[in-house]
């Protein structure tokens, strides 16, 4: 099946776009992030939706309470114990978002030229001549001329359903400003983004702690994605706060890149964070649309040279209510692919869209043919040179694992891992088959209780492009002595065979510890 594994640098050939997709039991290397919500959050939709690719289930604070999400949650472990296929969970912050209040829940008309005043008294009644808003320092933060973007899409194609302002003048605590387009916000809430402006609230708002502390912790999310992260210093901050709640010590942190501050510290925010959600939808309308794609690309290389997971969000919009993408999104997602991107974020297809499963099917076969065409062997030579001489140990040996699983075509790479941090290194040199990572759990204590870690790093492992994870039985790892890495390794390939991922005749890489010495091996497999 590799022989036809094309590279974009030479002419593709049309036999290859007109052969069928083959499906396959890993639908793409591409993670899939989906939000759970209205459309998606009986046991029988989340369960559709693991079963056509999703691995991380993302729970958006940005609405709905959380007996609301802890519901929906309890499904998705229904569902994942059915379908017996991993999940990971993930938890969105508010951050200081900027909303527009509608009590009544009416729809709002809005016409060019009029004129709008939004205003922090809640008091008053959303209508189209005043809007309420939930921040009373937007009047000392903008001044006449600036733009204001109010809706659920914010322009991104759905023209009619978000307005755009420009601000007039500033009367006391209220803003008067112009209607560029006439459109109609419908809901009972709409986010308000002040173009290129500096809100002054503090990124991990109290609302934002109490939901970690109480939902996060009961539950033991593994990702946080902060939302409108500015500065390395947020993450930080963050970081602090999940370490005072034990159970979230080991709590990854995605830093949300939502406006043009955070761009501008975007290396110092990639020291500190575990991975980047590039968030599409409010870029999109802070930097001029011309510029998204060379952040994007940037942002991204950045990601992948330092081997930490990029997500990108708004792919597919116009699948919320169609079950089809445009050809645009469906070259957008397959560019983010060849682009270097881990995983693909959906947020309305899946929370509200009428198609949460086809949305993810279909993302997931664009991967998959992305994947097909890219250049791994470019990819490689630039990571190579980029960590430079002389390598860590560890980064040696998984470039040295990939190398070898490419030279001998191996149909999957096996990793034994503990921390999860081998099996990362080697997803981030990109090889073109699946890395099956079997975390061998530790036995750790507090002095109170003992218990095993290993599932975090597991599920942690989701949101990295080409990680499939596998926790081993931690009664196999009590003692590591060679015969017992023997009987693990025998569970992986049996693992291997019954997805169908490994047949006989195939080979595989192992990347294993052996005592003090790290080892790379190539197996054949017999009949």
């Amino acid at each position: 099946m590799h022989s036809n594994h094309l590279l974009l640098e030479e002419p593709i050939r049309m036999a290859s776009i007109l052969e069928p997709s083959k499906a396959s039991f890993f639908p793409a290397l591409t993670k899939i992030v989906g939000t759970l919500g209205p459309k998606s959050r009986s046991v029988e939709v989340i369960s559709g939706c693991l079963n056509a690719g999703m691995s991380v289930a993302r729970f958006d604070f940005s609405w709905g309470d959380p007996n609301y999400h802890q519901e929906t949650l309890e499904n998705l472990k229904t569902a994942i114990k059915s379908t017996k296929k991993l999940c990971a969970v993930m938890l969105d912050t508010v951050g200081p978002e900027l909303q527009v209040v509608n009590k009544n829940k009416t729809a709002i008309s809005l016409k060019a030229d009029a004129a709008v005043t939004l205003t922090p008294d809640k008091g008053q009644e959303a209508s189209s001549e005043v809007l309420p808003i939930n921040f009373a320092g937007l009047a000392k933060a903008v001044k006449k001329g600036d733009t204001i973007f109010i809706g659920r899409y914010l322009f991104t194609g759905s023209e009619a359903t978000s307005v755009w302002l420009e601000v007039d003048e500033v009367q006391g605590e209220d803003v008067v400003c112009i209607i560029k387009n006439t459109a109609t916000l419908a809901g009972s809430l709409f986010t308000l983004h002040a173009s290129q402006i500096h809100i002054d609230l503090p990124t991990l708002t109290d609302k934002d702690k109490e939901a970690i502390s109480t939902w996060g912790a009961e539950n033991k999310i593994d990702f946080l994605s902060l939302s409108y992260t500015r500065h390395a210093e947020d993450i930080r901050e963050a970081r602090d706060f999940l370490s005072k709640l034990g159970d979230l010590s080991q709590t990854q942190i995605f830093a949300k890149i939502d406006n043009v501050e955070g761009l501008n510290h975007f290396d110092e925010i990639l020291q500190v964070a575990d991975g980047i959600i590039l968030s599409r939808g409010n870029l999109g309308i802070d930097l001029p649309p011309e510029k998204v794609f060379l952040f994007q690309k940037a942002a991204v290389h950045k990601c992948n040279m330092v081997g930490k997971p990029a997500v990108i969000t708004r792919v597919v919009d116009s699948m919320t209510d169609n079950l089809r993408p445009t050809r645009a999104e469906a070259t957008d997602v397959a560019n983010a692919v060849l682009d270097g991107t881990d995983a693909i974020l959906l947020g309305a297809e899946t929370l509200r869209g009428l198609y949460p499963i086809e949305c993810i099917s279909i993302v997931g076969k664009i991967c998959s043919e992305a994947e097909k065409v890219f250049n791994q062997d470019l990819y490689f030579k630039k990571t190579v040179k980029f960590v430079g001489e002389p390598m860590t140990h560890l980064e040696s040996i998984a470039s040295s694992a990939v190398r070898a699983a490419i030279k001998v075509k191996a149909s999957v790479i096996i990793c034994f891992t503990s921390s999860g941090r081998a099996a990362r290194l080697i997803a981030k040199y990109r090889p073109t088959m699946p890395v099956i990572s079997v975390v061998i759990p530790r036995l750790k204590t507090n002095q109170l209780k003992w218990s095993f870690t290993g599932a975090f790093e597991a599920r942690q492992s989701l949101i990295v492009r080409g990680l499939f994870p596998m926790l081993a039985d931690p009664r196999h790892s009590a003692e590591s002595t060679n015969a017992t890495n023997e009987s693990i390794l025998k569970v992986a390939l049996d693992h291997g065979k019954a997805s169908g991922v490994v047949k006989s005749h195939d080979r595989v890489v192992v990347c294993q510890k052996v005592g003090d010495a790290s080892v790379v091996k190539i197996i054949e497999l017999e009949e």
